[in-house]
């Protein structure tokens, strides 16, 4: 990257997997799954009754006193970046004015905070009311909405689902004053976040920043909609751990699920002042667009991912040789698998069937804006244990794909690592992470 070097010192996450970060890696590490049928609500009637739902949460204890009225407006979305962030700020080593106002080192003015967030869902018990005084006929009257239907909603109703709701609560919660911004860039939000984050202590905007991206999906309008557009599994309700099938000859859709995950991002020499742990270095991030027409899916050649992931390697100034371990978007849908694959094997070359391939969405789920930084966050215990998971659920590959996915654990060096994604619109991310020996 230009400009001064940037590390990451802290994680946090709360997904199907686990409470915090330790866990949900664990988790992985085992090869264990996290989907199962959704107990959020009644699935009967839906093509997919699977999701990867995170578990029970006292969220008060994650809240200052003096704050916890203002969960009276927050969204699943909101409470789990909040989780996240608690658990990342804290594994930095950082005291904000939630954790002990008397002995504050966080510095707010010189601290971002960017989140990457989706399309915050309502809750249809807050919906359902409005929308039945709506009704003309059998049918939803948009002028009725707008003369009856609103009144039956709080007028405060909305800051619930704002995208931009999570990074601002947060920032409050910690008191963070440096540059903020809500990426809603769906799949890779979390991803584009930490790239941004980065940039911005890397030009000196702010010495510290907390980036990442959080997704609650299981909410029945999203998953009708995933079900209606084909992308969700139909043929595994009764097999929920053998569901999502990355990369796989008999892929058949992916599970969408819920988490957050998040990171702290230091400008190197700041963190090493503080003797603080260092997770690894951000070397270089690439991002693109490539819109498919049909945009319910990646484009069929997954150019824009090919794009993305050479301009990593080229900021990052390394080649494939010097990767020992990629995680990929690996979604379970066949097609978009089949995109994703040819073009991490155009952009490694001959490479591509050494540098193993972990991904990890067939045990943590789909979680949208948060999968990004959920993949980062992998890819910092792969790099700091030297140590990378099983894959599992793909027992034959898919035809034409040559990426190296083993069934097995390992234990190895991990110099680099790269993590890629996309949303299904087109826009593409990849980030390139190294470690620095003698920090973690």
């Amino acid at each position: 990257m230009k400009g001064r070097r940037v590390v990451i010192t802290g994680c946090g996450a709360i997904t199907p997997l686990g409470m915090n970060v330790p866990e949900t890696w664990q988790a992985l590490l085992a090869g264990r799954c996290g989907i199962d049928t959704i107990k959020a609500f009644d699935p009967a009637g839906f093509s997919c009754q699977l999701a990867g739902e995170v578990g029970p949460y006292k969220f008060r204890d994650y809240l200052p006193k003096s704050y916890r009225k203002a969960s009276k407006l927050m969204s699943r979305d909101i409470e789990l970046s909040i989780i996240a962030s608690d658990e990342a700020l804290k594994d930095a080593g950082v005291t904000t004015q939630a954790f002990d106002p008397d002995h504050i080192t966080l510095r707010p003015e010189r601290t971002a905070i960017q989140f990457g967030a989706g399309l915050i869902s309502c809750d249809l018990v807050e919906l359902a009311p409005s929308v039945a005084v709506s009704i003309t006929d059998g049918k939803f009257d948009i002028h009725k909405w707008g003369k009856a239907g609103m009144e039956n909603l709080t007028p405060i109703w909305l800051l619930k689902y704002l995208p931009n709701m999570p990074a601002c609560h947060v920032g409050i919660i910690h008191d963070i004053r440096g540059p903020s911004n809500s990426i809603t860039c769906g799949e890779v939000g979390g991803h584009l976040a930490i790239a941004e984050a980065a940039d911005i202590v890397a030009r000196g905007d702010a010495e510290m920043a907390l980036a990442g991206g959080c997704e609650a999906k299981v909410n029945p309008i999203v998953m009708i909609r995933q079900c209606l557009l084909k992308r969700s599994t139909s043929v595994s309700n009764e097999n929920p751990e053998g569901a999502c099938r990355p990369f796989a000859a008999d892929a058949a859709g992916s599970v969408f699920g819920e988490a957050a995950g998040v990171v702290v991002l230091e400008e190197f020499e700041s963190a090493q002042k503080r003797n603080a742990r260092i997770y690894a270095e951000i070397l270089g991030t690439g991002s693109s667009t490539n819109i498919n027409p049909a945009y319910e899916h990646l484009e069929p050649d997954g150019k824009g991912i090919e794009i993305a992931i050479k301009k990593a390697l080229a900021e990052a100034g390394i080649t494939p040789d010097d990767l020992d371990l990629i995680i990929p978007q690996g979604t379970g849908i066949p097609q978009d698998d089949a995109a994703e694959a040819a073009a991490i094997a155009r952009a490694m070359g001959d490479m591509v069937e050494s540098i193993p391939a972990w991904p990890i969405k067939s045990m943590v789920s789909h979680t949208g804006a948060a999968a990004g930084a959920l993949d980062v966050i992998a890819a910092l215990e792969a790099l700091s244990e030297s140590k990378i998971g099983p894959v599992r659920n793909c027992d034959i590959k898919a035809e034409g794909c040559r990426l190296n996915l083993r069934h097995q654990g390992q234990e190895r060096t991990i110099r680099s690592a790269l993590c890629c994604g996309y949303t299904f619109g087109g826009q593409t991310a990849a980030i390139v992470l190294k470690k620095l020996e003698g920090y973690a």
